[in-house]
């Protein structure tokens, strides 16, 4: 039994495909303005926190979402 013959498309209006590639790469990320980044003083002895727990949440969200090692992460965010 043979294989079938793959489908071939064709692309007839180019500049909608060349539209829908750059909506591809777009992008948008809304966080909330009232949400505190850095850690309040804890008050305690030893090093303090630098971010808070939502901060550290939301950059965990975001490597699980897009399958990123956490140095990529680091630096996805902090171009955000």
């Amino acid at each position: 039994m043979s294989k079938p013959a793959p489908t071939r498309y064709r692309t007839l209006n180019w500049s909608s495909y060349y539209a829908s590639l750059r909506e591809r790469g777009s992008l948008t990320v809304w966080f909330d303005p009232g949400m505190a980044w850095h850690a309040a003083p804890s008050g305690k002895q030893g090093r303090q926190k630098t971010f808070s727990d939502a901060a550290i949440q939301a950059c965990l969200t975001i490597k699980v979402l897009f399958g990123l090692p956490l140095r990529q992460t680091t630096g996805f965010v902090a171009s955000l």
